[in-house]
């Protein structure tokens, strides 16, 4: 799930946690991603684009529903992530899954395709909007757009009751704006759409809610993974604590409070290139 410019780097790496995370998150968020992709008109025998494809979950959910008669390419930049993606898949069985090592706004293809898809990857672009308008070259008159992008707005204002969650959700929040990624982009692909020339997309918003020890892990996992860009940036930790048995305070701050914590909402916005008049 690497962006494509030096300027704004993925903030949670590339280590074996990182993509033991996004394997974690991959399978909570699919069955969210494939209502959306249904939803959006993802179907047996497309052939779909799927940008930042990282550890290849998008990309295989994708293959699913198009079938062996359709085609998945993903896009990927970093390339310690792409060889774990092709052997993920591989070890699956997919054979009409590819990759291709690129950035995602330097793209080469030949073929159009009948989708472009994408999750979490616009809000690590500087220039999403370009983005946007670059894949609509190699998408066919009336071929969908589809992107999932966070709102961390949300989950945080439903934690205000629990300090130690909502420190840890605003120093992951801080520090994906110092890296100058944007957590909030969920919120403006409505107008994001609308400038990159697509008609105003269809939107929707989910929010996984949790408290066992699985869904509490998820989002400490991925303070984890930021916490070297949190040291880098000297973002303040001084309220968290020890990272060490951070997991097990933020448990404990749930099941005193008898409460549910919220990953960061999810914003889904598709729409269809529009046909020649």
């Amino acid at each position: 799930m690497i962006a494509s410019t030096p300027n704004c780097s993925y903030a949670l790496g590339s280590s074996d946690a990182e993509h033991d995370r996004l394997m974690r998150q991959g399978a909570r968020l699919a069955p969210i991603t494939e209502r959306f992709f249904r939803d959006a008109g993802i179907g047996p025998g497309q052939r779909v684009l799927d940008l930042g494809s990282g550890v290849g979950d998008v990309a295989m959910l994708a293959a699913r529903l198009v079938g062996p008669s359709g085609e998945v390419v993903g896009v990927e930049r970093d390339p310690r992530t792409i060889t774990r993606a092709r052997t993920r898949v591989a070890e699956a069985g997919f054979l009409n899954v590819s990759f291709m090592h690129s950035d995602v706004d330097q793209i080469a293809s030949e073929k159009t395709f009948d989708a472009v898809v994408g999750r979490f990857i616009l809000m690590y672009v500087p220039d999403p909007i370009e983005v946007l308008r670059s894949i609509l070259g190699m998408l066919r008159p009336g071929g969908v757009v589809a992107f999932q992008e966070p709102t961390w707005a949300p989950s945080i204002a439903l934690v205000a009751h629990l300090p130690l969650w909502s420190t840890a959700l605003s120093v992951s929040q801080e520090t994906f704006f110092r890296t100058q990624a944007n957590p909030e982009l969920g919120l403006t692909l409505h107008r994001l759409f609308q400038e990159a020339g697509l008609p105003a997309p269809t939107l929707n918003l989910e929010m996984p809610l949790g408290c066992d020890r699985d869904f509490i892990r998820s989002p400490c996992d991925a303070l984890c993974s930021l916490r070297p860009k949190i040291e880098e940036l000297n973002v303040c930790v001084e309220k968290l604590g020890e990272f060490g048995d951070l997991l097990s305070r933020l448990q404990a701050e749930v099941e005193e409070a008898s409460a549910v914590i919220a990953w960061p909402g999810i914003v889904g916005a598709w729409a269809r290139k529009p046909e020649p008049l």
